[in-house]
């Protein structure tokens, strides 16, 4: 096991390294082709030699090396990671230290994440199984007719209903009911409260999980289906093991294999609807920041929330295959 997760570690460092000088050479060759950036912090005002190279200096766009198409800027690539391994992610437009909006936007974003997470593992690996256990009957067609209805409405249209009947309408309600600081109040509330965090992104994030869910729960249906008439299935009820332990312990553990991959490309995919999500709800996370900074063609602020999300799925990369080794221990012997 201590090999195995040696070797993913480095894989991963390898394959992050590979991933930000990508990402760094990319931005370079943007600017490269299109003209330095530091042109828009002026917008339409005329600006002079002096004032446009002041600009570059101070964010980093000065290099000569961003005047040859092609060239990869091995300089500004050396001196970025030593910026970023001391958590000093510049300065944006506007003057205002990005290191510190991340820190400002990133625990909406993980709440939003750590909730929608929960509700894939929570009810579409549940709703999946008890599908499987029970094929054919009313459980099996309700989890099935409900996974197609969830594929078929566009995301943020959900969202947008969503809000007007639980944020408004049944918010109105438990406000008017309950009182403004119930907890109800908070829950059924149209858009992100800065004192009460997770009661408000409670349900932008159980939102945020049915971007997967319908999957996820048709794939752990399938994968137990699969199982349960496998040989070694058959084996472990031949021996007279107990069926709650032939479910849990044979059946689904083998079969949680393709749903955690499925998982990892959910959160890649929610990555996206974090910034629907976000808009909707107006809450002050990593998916705003990002349309925000790509809309005022900040790089200094867009590159480095790419760089962190890249990390971010990387980890969850390296988790997933982590999870691979437990669940079927063949795998880190290969």
């Amino acid at each position: 096991m201590g090999r195995y997760v040696i070797r993913r570690l480095l894989q991963a460092v390898l394959t992050l390294f590979f991933v930000l000088f990508l990402l760094h050479y990319l931005l370079s060759l943007a600017i490269q082709v299109n003209g330095n950036p530091a042109r828009t912090f002026f917008g339409d005002k005329p600006v002079t030699a002096e004032q446009l190279a002041a600009v570059e200096a101070k964010f980093g766009t000065d290099d000569p090396c961003l005047d040859t198409i092609g060239d990869p800027c091995l300089g500004m690539f050396g001196k970025r990671m030593g910026d970023w391994l001391t958590l000093d992610f510049g300065t944006t437009f506007h003057g205002y230290s990005v290191t510190e909006q991340i820190a400002q936007a990133v625990p909406p974003t993980l709440i939003l994440f750590a909730i929608s997470t929960a509700v894939w593992v929570l009810i579409g690996i549940t709703a999946g199984v008890l599908a499987a256990m029970k094929r054919g009957k009313f459980f099996d067609y309700l989890v099935r007719t409900g996974t197609t209805f969830t594929v078929a409405v566009p995301t943020f249209l959900l969202l947008v209903i969503t809000q007007q009947l639980v944020g408004v309408s049944l918010g109105n309600w438990a406000r008017s009911t309950f009182g403004r600081d119930s907890v109800l109040g908070i829950v059924f509330q149209p858009s992100y409260d800065h004192d009460h965090p997770f009661l408000s992104l409670l349900v932008p994030g159980i939102l945020l999980g049915a971007f997967g869910i319908a999957g996820i729960t048709r794939l752990s249906r399938t994968s137990m289906l699969e199982n349960l008439r496998a040989d070694f299935v058959r084996t472990a009820k031949a021996k007279g093991l107990r069926p709650r332990r032939v479910t849990v312990v044979h059946t689904l553990r083998n079969s949680l294999i393709p749903v955690i991959t499925l998982i990892g490309f959910a959160m890649a995919d929610a990555l996206g609807g974090t910034v629907i999500t976000e808009g909707i709800y107006s809450i002050p996370g990593m998916g705003g920041l990002a349309f925000s900074a790509t809309r005022d063609n900040d790089l200094t602020m867009v590159i480095a929330i790419v760089a962190i999300l890249s990390v971010s799925f990387m980890l969850v990369t390296l988790i997933i295959d982590l999870l691979y080794a437990v669940l079927d221990p063949r795998i880190r012997y290969e």
